[in-house]
């Protein structure tokens, strides 16, 4: 007599005590608390990058909402805080480096989206923003990265420029948001702007 198997486990269990289901997550298992956790905790750039500490997600993602605040002065909160948003999912599913995605191909994206979504839903924003918001996110996405990359990840700015483009002009960044934090730091710091941007 043969053993049925079970399927495999999708759902993570979070810090918070919620079970969030990778393949149909509910905004009511999404805590910002577990998001700040887990983004604090993953690094850009597989690590590679100087410094005593690692360069978080969560960092990465205050460095986009402050790029994007500067490239579009007048937008609203609700804005803003998709951006401080926009690589949410990778508190479950860590943040996989472009060429990466690139081999794996399309199943990865599709679980980042439905996460995206419910996150979104969660947190009082449309499951999906419009192409106008998720173009203006993702220049200031590029912005940052070209500077990670250049300030933090060992590339040069010919490299730089090739993969990311070169960035806008007159864009002034604070230094300490290119300075690798501990984990705690970042993740108060990112729970800090969430609470102001709910305001």
């Amino acid at each position: 007599m043969s053993v049925r198997a079970s399927p495999p486990r999708a759902w993570q269990l979070m810090l918070s005590g919620r079970r969030l289901d990778l393949l149909n997550p509910s905004p009511g298992d999404i805590e910002i608390e577990d998001i700040a956790h887990g983004l604090s905790r993953v690094a850009r750039w597989n690590g590679q990058t100087k410094g005593v500490n690692a360069f978080s997600v969560a960092q990465h993602s205050l460095l986009v909402e402050a790029i994007f605040c500067v490239l579009n002065p007048d937008a609203p909160h609700e804005e803003r805080r998709a951006a401080l948003l926009h690589d949410a999912p990778e508190y479950v599913v860590g943040d996989m480096i472009s060429p990466f995605k690139a081999v794996i191909g399309g199943d990865y994206k599709s679980v980042e989206n439905r996460l995206l979504a419910a996150i979104h839903l969660r947190f009082g924003l449309s499951a999906n923003l419009t192409t106008s918001l998720t173009l203006a996110i993702k220049q200031a996405d590029g912005v940052a990265a070209y500077h990670e990359a250049v300030t933090l990840a060992g590339f040069n700015e010919h490299d730089a420029h090739g993969i990311f483009g070169a960035p806008p002009q007159g864009i002034s960044l604070q230094a300490e948001l290119l300075e690798p934090l501990p984990s705690e730091k970042a993740k108060l710091a990112f729970l800090d702007r969430f609470s102001t941007l709910l305001g």
